[in-house]
């Protein structure tokens, strides 16, 4: 055998997982990838449970049959909530670092969706935030290999992202406005018109601008009208700001074709079809 060859194949093994390491890789395969058979299987499952858990939290809303189906629906409750815990768990173990798992996005979603369950045996009324469940619908994407809208939603984040300041500036921008309209506005009526204080008269302003009119109160002189007139106008004209400017953004951004590959060390995706490595911590894929 050639110096070649055993050099390739000492580095086949040092890619190679541990055998105590097979059952994990093979667990995170499953439960984090919609690549394979069984991982698709399982995600289409956890799916269903999901929305199953959900409906129940909506009926138990429900005096009438709460009342009459209340010890079913807290048998379904606990039982969802079990399956979810467990399956919380396979996802800690299968992940060389629990801890980035646990802080991430989807891992914060999993805790506080069981998390309910066990506080309402300590605060009542508590078990209603169960139906956060629902993010975790977000995992269809993955599913059902909606690709495309997967990749579309990175180019949006990463133009709001890109677009952050400029956002910021133009909230500020408005924040400021509308304190000054609002303080010319009390300045301009009177309390039998509404504007009480200088803070109602900016809530005013606020409804006004954004074109919302609640109508809850009114200006009642001709200037005041005419003041309003002219906030509602600009109004729309500022709608228009914020779309621009993300709208400028996501016509520079740019996305390389993605897969729904996880990676075992990070829990990230967004890997490129021939990616070997995780780009964001270095783990072989």
């Amino acid at each position: 055998m050639s110096t070649g060859d055993q050099t390739k194949k000492g580095l086949q093994r040092d890619f190679e997982p541990a055998a105590e390491d097979d059952w994990r890789a093979r667990v995170h395969e499953i439960i984090f990838e919609a690549d394979t058979p069984a991982g698709k299987r399982f995600d289409i499952a956890l799916l269903w449970l999901i929305v199953a858990s959900v409906m129940v939290v909506m009926l138990e809303s429900v005096v009438e049959i709460k009342e009459k189906y209340g010890n079913l629906l807290q048998i379904l409750e606990w039982t969802f909530t079990i399956v979810f815990t467990i399956e919380y768990i396979a996802r800690l173990v299968s992940v060389k670092k629990p801890l980035r798992y646990v802080f991430s996005f989807f891992g914060l979603v999993d805790l506080l969706s069981i998390i309910p369950t066990f506080l309402g045996l300590f605060l009542q009324g508590s078990g209603s935030l169960l139906v956060i469940r629902i993010l975790r619908l977000l995992r269809v994407f993955r599913v059902l290999k909606l690709i495309g809208f997967l990749r579309e939603a990175r180019v949006l984040g990463e133009a709001l992202r890109a677009s952050r300041r400029k956002i910021a500036v133009f909230l500020m921008t408005v924040v400021a406005l509308v304190i000054i309209l609002g303080t010319l506005m009390y300045i301009i009526e009177d309390a039998e018109a509404g504007f009480t204080s200088i803070p109602r008269s900016i809530y005013w302003a606020v409804v006004t601008l954004t074109t919302v009119g609640y109508g809850d109160i009114a200006p009642a002189t001709a200037f005041g009208q005419f003041l309003a007139s002219v906030i509602m106008i600009l109004g729309y004209s500022i709608l228009a700001v914020p779309t621009g400017i993300v709208s400028s953004e996501l016509a520079r951004t740019e996305f390389n074709h993605t897969n729904t590959q996880s990676c075992s060390s990070c829990s990230r995706e967004g890997h490129a079809d021939d990616a070997i490595f995780c780009k964001f911590c270095g783990e072989k894929l």
